[in-house]
């Protein structure tokens, strides 16, 4: 139970549907007071006091389970890393796969429970991991890091009710949450600035801003601060020839180098991704598909084969601002097949464009 809306209406509908629920509040910081405040987080002192007036509306056990140093050093170690090496990582997924649905739930398996129940959008079928009802709010993407054995321990009560409606449910039921602003953001940085967090946790790398043909345009104080598809904020000191905006497409920190150019150069027809999960048979042949690479990003159809101990995925259409680091999850229509982490891309006509 994080302390908002959504984990407090699945408790209480898993509560009614006759099981026996224990409510759980992950305490993910050694000192939460620094995490953010009000509602922009999940990891607060006011968080934990909402999920436990909460638990006591609807009548279940509560409890604090300390996972900070865990989550530090498989999520927030990992997200430094991660930008160090010039990839892009989702802490979100991270925290699904490493923590949520693998630390407690091995956790709760060992006390005895059966299952994981959170207030996610998406739906379990058979087994399988599905889309939610209200596609505005689905979460199935960063659940797409789950085992077949994952999924058949979740519960997720929310997946067939839109959001207004759960709002709707918690104000009937007597929960304070119920108008709670959802999360948003990264709950570890307090401040909202990445960039910053980044530089305190790596300290300064200058380095160059190059165009496409190596040619210095500016000058960063990391590249760890910059991913791929990025416009804002490049310290490019002359405009493009043509005038139009440039934006990032490789960051190289070995080199410390920041290579930018146009939209049109962002265009990827191929991933090549690693480390993928299955939640059921891994497709042996090119099999037809749809694959997201943004949480709230639009699926787009393609064509996906393992190779390797890796998977390669053919676009049908070219797509912007792919940065190796993220995840990529396969769809058969609304049933998440997999996923795996995009380790470099390619345009239709060149090799490898970013590595």
């Amino acid at each position: 139970m994080s302390g908002g809306v959504d984990s407090a209406v699945a408790a209480a509908r898993a509560a009614d549907a006759g099981h026996d629920v224990t409510g759980v509040h992950l305490a993910l910081s050694s000192n939460p007071s620094s995490f953010r405040t009000g509602a922009r987080g999940c990891c607060t002192l006011e968080d934990a006091r909402d999920a436990r007036r909460a638990a006591d509306v609807i009548g279940i056990p509560f409890y604090v389970w300390d996972l900070a140093e865990r989550f530090r050093q498989d999520v927030v170690d990992d997200f430094v890393a991660e930008y160090a090496a010039g990839r892009t990582p989702n802490p979100c997924v991270r925290c699904n796969e490493k923590i949520k649905f693998s630390a407690v739930l091995d956790k709760a398996l060992a006390l005895g429970f059966d299952a994981v129940c959170t207030g996610h959008y998406a739906r379990t079928v058979d087994g399988r991991l599905l889309r939610a009802v209200d596609g505005s709010k689905d979460q199935s993407y960063v659940l797409g890091v789950l085992t077949a054995a994952q999924v058949a321990h979740a519960m997720f009560p929310l997946g067939d009710t839109r959001k207004t409606d759960v709002r709707r449910e918690a104000e009937a039921r007597g929960l304070a949450v119920a108008d709670k602003p959802d999360s948003h953001d990264i709950c570890f940085i307090a401040d909202g600035d990445t960039a910053g967090f980044l530089q305190r946790a790596l300290g300064t790398e200058p380095g160059p801003v190059v165009d496409a043909d190596g040619v210095e345009v500016g000058r960063h104080d990391g590249a760890y601060a910059f991913t791929v598809g990025q416009r804002k904020g490049l310290r490019i000191g002359r405009p493009a020839a043509d005038g139009k905006p440039r934006y990032v497409l490789d960051v190289s920190p070995v080199t410390r180098t920041v290579t930018v150019g146009t939209a049109e150069q962002l265009d990827v027809s191929r991933l090549v991704a690693v480390r993928p999960v299955w939640s059921g048979p891994a497709p042996a042949v090119p099999t037809s598909c749809l694959v997201q690479i943004r949480a709230h990003g639009d699926p787009v159809a393609a064509t996906a084969w393992c190779e390797g101990d890796g998977v390669v995925v053919d676009l049908a259409e070219p797509l912007r601002g792919v940065a190796p680091g993220q995840a990529v999850v396969l769809y058969d229509g609304e049933v998440v097949l997999g996923s795996a982490t995009i380790d470099t891309t390619a345009d239709a006509t060149s090799s490898v464009a970013a590595t």
